[in-house]
């Protein structure tokens, strides 16, 4: 590594990001600066207050370590895929979140990273490297924000002036200590139409998301067999996830470029789902129609529930 030109190599692994379909692509250098601390800092009053539910691998320590998950990491690639496409639901079919639209995006993203990963260490030998998706303990968004990718919104979400929030996140950890990009200033203002939008109050105050009260939550994380009363009578239609605080922020207008990455296209029973049809699937149809998808952690008896609930009525025990 040594000599090397890590200017050139990393405007070089900038342009094979792109190719591999992600934009944007940032570099953070660790530890990181001082909103990285505070965003570190948020984590531990989130927590503190409960708002992670039962999802108790958000507390995991090395979330906020991220030493740990790579020794003598010195840099992070982060790259958003996104997943944006023109494609809409049909009048009257129930609602399944963008981001389970296509393929698993942890697959996408991670053998695409990993092909970058391999790239990077035949261009600089003897150094380290490891891919993190969203199920790794990191904390992605922060550490995107750090890079420059954009700017995480008062909805939790990262935004980014060009393609919105629809972006899917994944880092490169390197051992490469590859010069940063600045962090990307906060552009949501005095808007608030995500907070106001969200029908359960998950979003009780900016830059705060209560899993308590997440549909997302709700639909695809809870065990239970029933839904919390009021979070069954709020879904409006919202049946794996909910975009809704997505859907009204005014950097996901109508001028976003479609993505027409063949893995990112929308299944088509996805886009006219029936609770009248799918009440009628058996496991092994959910399996065939949740192939490859990230959909698969919702599993054929919560599909059940969630589509009674969306209708009024009550779900069928596991």
């Amino acid at each position: 590594m040594k000599g090397t030109d890590l200017h050139g190599l990393t405007a070089e692994l900038k342009a094979e990001a792109a190719a591999l379909g992600f934009d944007p692509v940032g570099i953070a250098a660790v530890p990181g600066g001082p909103r990285l601390q505070m965003r570190s800092a948020s984590l531990e009053r989130w927590l503190a207050a409960g708002h992670q539910a039962d999802m108790a691998w958000m507390a995991d320590p090395r979330r906020r370590a991220v030493e740990s998950l790579l020794p003598g990491v010195q840099a992070l690639v982060a790259a958003a895929l996104p997943h944006h496409v023109s494609a809409q639901r049909r009048p009257g079919s129930l609602k399944v979140a963008r981001y389970g639209w296509g393929r698993d995006y942890h697959r996408l993203i991670d053998g695409r990273l990993r092909r970058l990963g391999r790239w990077l260490e035949t261009r600089a030998p003897g150094s380290a490297w490891r891919v993190c998706v969203d199920s790794a303990p990191l904390m992605d968004k922060a550490w995107a924000e750090e890079a420059g990718l954009g700017w995480i919104g008062k909805n939790g979400n990262l935004i980014d002036r060009h393609r919105g929030s629809w972006l899917l996140l994944g880092h490169l950890l390197t051992t490469l200590p590859l010069p940063p990009d600045a962090p990307a200033p906060s552009l949501c203002g005095r808007c608030r139409r995500c907070l106001d939008a969200c029908p359960t109050g998950a979003l009780p105050e900016p830059f705060v998301v209560d899993a308590r009260r997440c549909i997302a939550y709700h639909t695809i994380e809870n065990r239970d067999p029933l839904l919390p009363q009021e979070i069954a009578a709020s879904l409006e239609g919202w049946v794996a996830g909910c975009d809704l605080c997505q859907e009204v922020c005014p950097w996901n207008g109508p001028k976003l470029t479609s993505s027409d990455d063949p893995d990112l296209q929308p299944r088509s029973w996805l886009l006219d789902l029936r609770a009248e049809e799918a009440l009628g699937w058996s496991d092994d149809q959910w399996d065939e129609r949740l192939r490859a998808s990230a959909l698969r952690r919702i599993k054929p008896w919560m599909w059940q529930r969630n589509l009674r609930a969306a209708v009024g009525e009550k779900p069928a025990d596991p």
